[in-house]
């Protein structure tokens, strides 16, 4: 297939008589190399110029997600300082993950489950919390579980775990220009970009999420406790909120 691109290089022999049609090939093939050149040298400098931005907005990310938790403990220590209680912020982000089939599922949970992209065992997906978000939830709760993910788990999921939707294929995240085609309109063009956007639950999460293809993960190591119980039931089970120790079950599935 290349070869049928491929601009030739036809050289003629020193005083030898060239007829009209052959000089205006080697005319025409002279002017695409030039063209072919200069397109390769634009593309390389655009490519070199996007790597070295995406790089600092990365160490800017990072500065801001170390500034943030340096904020919180100062916070923290403060209030024991004074003897009171800190309130931790609310989490504005969740990951929401399937944990029963489909036999025996009533309508409107499964309608739901359609709705949140949950249509196989042990699929995740993140979502912003709100209120029409966790009204949704509570139709769905013996068949979920969420928590608020870390940093550190969203980084891990998106980098292992991470597929986009290119043309409704489910495409692996192994380039940045595969986000560059879909989401660069957004001023997002590499999985730092992705991760900052989820984190922080950003203006742009919803074009972000949707281009995320649902996690899919392993069965868990060591198994499941009860999935007929709430997490937060007395004997112990798993459906329902688990708050931060979502993070310890995302990692035994990861």
């Amino acid at each position: 297939m290349a070869e049928r691109y491929a601009i030739s290089k036809d050289t003629v022999v020193e005083g030898a008589a060239v007829p009209e049609l052959v000089k205006l090939k080697l005319e025409r093939n002279a002017a695409l190399a030039e063209e072919k050149q200069k397109a390769s040298a634009t593309q390389k400098k655009d490519r070199a110029d996007q790597r070295h931005s995406l790089k600092m907005r990365t160490l800017k990310y990072e500065k801001e997600y170390a500034s943030h938790q340096r904020k919180l403990v100062t916070l923290r220590r403060q209030a024991k300082i004074d003897g009171n209680f800190f309130v931790e912020p609310e989490a504005k982000l969740i990951f929401v993950m399937r944990i029963v089939g489909i036999i025996k599922l009533s309508p409107k949970p499964r309608k739901v489950l359609q709705l949140l992209r949950l249509k196989q065992l042990h699929n995740g997906v993140f979502l912003k919390v709100n209120k029409p978000i966790m009204n949704m939830l509570k139709l769905i709760q013996p068949y979920v579980t969420y928590g608020y993910p870390t940093l550190k788990t969203v980084r891990e999921l998106v980098y292992k775990r991470g597929f986009g939707k290119v043309n409704k294929q489910r495409i692996p995240l192994s380039a940045n220009e595969i986000i560059s085609e879909t989401l660069g309109e957004h001023g997002l063009h590499g999985v730092e970009d992705i991760i900052h956007e989820i984190f922080t639950v950003g203006p742009k999460f919803k074009q972000v999420a949707n281009f995320l293809w649902p996690f899919k993960l392993s069965a868990p190591k060591g198994g499941f406790i009860c999935k007929r119980h709430g997490f937060c039931e007395q004997r112990g089970g798993d459906w329902g909120n688990r708050e931060e120790l979502i993070n310890d079950l995302i990692s035994r599935m990861n």
